[in-house]
């Protein structure tokens, strides 16, 4: 288990994870004070003694600190949980002795990735290591002994601000450090998972091409993934709240523009009234832009339908689909019709569009069509740059069509496997 997946257990504070996120940090901190004074005294005394060619050695032994350095990197990263990670692909050198050893190390790519790895911890980690440490730990565990310390001097500095000197204020000071030390856990845990993330990424072995690509595209799937959990989430929270509070808002205006005899303030009234219809219909739109409830609720084929119907130009549709797809190829569809619907509503001319698609060999074929002026370009700033990247993700592929004088034909295409065969679309 790594630390991110214990934060989102209910044991987390009870467990030994909050202990081992300090623990990581802390050595951290001190690993990279140390490495700080090395790298700096190397560099240093080095140069000052490289002209009388003393220093060498000492500059060369300082380009090799990232090797023990990530080694012991490597073996830190157990205490979040990301253990074993590779080593960084030394090679073997050619022939026996210290001299071909030494002429393999500085030739080879591993070693001045550790060593500017090695840099970036003495520099710039791990003063945010101890920072977050004394942050999240530090200055909550002081709060907690301060009726210790009233105790023991009659009174207690907290966190150098405050002076307290009762029973009373100590034990709620202690209180309070005890709820900031628990919120404090958490986020050690939070940038200790960053951290060692970052570790990994800088020190792992470098195996491929192919690896450091598919990795690429499963991060790229992930965020968006994230991405698309968050949109949903966005849409629900507008939808729950704002949105409610604006028809309560509109219903009460309305009512009360019904006792109101006529006169100024019923004019006032009266706009008042239209301008809050006018932000609740705004705020549909928006919220219907973030994340349909329509797609959720019954699919691609109705979520296209009603995008159609919405659209100024008239559409011809034509879906045949077998049923429900994965949530990320239904929304990366639906976007992409919709983003070329406006753009042939705004800049095409055209008096007639058609979308038209369905599911074959295993893969969802999307075309849409105008019958506007042509000339349209997919890097001109249309917007579907963007959607392309998230049907790349998928796998899929965005191709456009638009000679001048038309006609103008989208196509997308994106491997996937109906989630219910038997389910309907809408």
């Amino acid at each position: 288990m790594t630390v991110w997946r214990a934060l989102g257990g209910r044991g987390y504070l009870g467990s030994a994870w909050p202990w081992r996120a300090a623990a990581f940090l802390a050595s951290g901190a001190l690993l990279g004070a140390a490495v700080l004074v090395v790298t700096v005294s190397g560099v240093v005394v080095g140069g000052a003694l490289a002209v009388v060619l003393l220093g060498l050695p000492l500059l060369v032994l300082t380009a090799l600190t990232g090797i023990p350095v990530a080694a012991v990197e490597r073996w830190r990263l157990r205490l979040a949980g990301l253990g074993p990670v590779p080593d960084g692909q030394h090679r073997v050198p050619g022939r026996p002795g210290l001299v071909s050893w030494l002429t393999t190390r500085l030739r080879e790519a591993a070693t001045w990735r550790e060593l500017a790895y090695a840099v970036l911890l003495g520099l710039v980690l791990w003063p945010l290591d101890a920072l977050a440490v004394l942050a999240a730990a530090g200055l909550p565990l002081s709060m907690v002994a301060a009726p210790v310390l009233v105790a023991a001097g009659g009174e207690a500095k907290v966190v150098k601000l405050f002076l307290v000197d009762t029973w009373t204020g100590a034990c709620a000071v202690a209180a309070l450090g005890l709820v900031l030390l628990a919120a404090g856990a958490y986020a050690l845990g939070v940038v200790a998972g960053a951290r060692a993330e970052l570790a990994r990424a800088l020190l792992a072995a470098k195996d491929g091409d192919s690896d450091r690509v598919t990795e690429l595209v499963r991060s790229r799937a992930r965020l968006v993934d994230a991405f698309e959990a968050e949109r949903r989430r966005i849409e629900r929270d507008l939808h729950d709240g704002a949105q409610q509070r604006l028809v309560a808002l509109s219903m009460t205006l309305g009512l009360v523009r019904l006792d109101t005899p006529p006169g100024p303030l019923a004019d006032r009234l009266a706009q008042a009234h239209e301008e809050a219809g006018r932000a609740l219909a705004e705020l549909r739109e928006l919220i219907h832009g973030i994340h349909p409830k329509v797609l959720t609720d019954y699919g691609l084929e109705a979520a296209v339908a009603d995008a159609a119907d919405r659209s100024p130009v008239p559409v011809d549709l034509d879906l045949d689909l077998p049923g429900r797809l994965p949530g990320p190829v239904e929304t990366a569809a639906y976007f992409v019709v919709c983003e070329a619907l406006a753009n042939i509503a705004r800049h095409s001319g055209a008096n007639r569009a058609g979308v038209r698609g369905g599911y074959a060999d295993g893969r969802l074929v999307l075309v849409v069509r105008d019958d506007g002026r042509g000339g349209a370009d997919a890097g001109g700033g249309s917007g579907l740059t963007g959607l392309a990247d998230r049907v790349s993700v998928l796998d899929g592929r965005l191709s456009l069509s638009s000679p001048p004088g038309g006609p103008t034909l989208l196509r997308v295409e994106i491997p996937c496997r109906p989630t219910d065969q038997n389910a309907p679309c809408a």
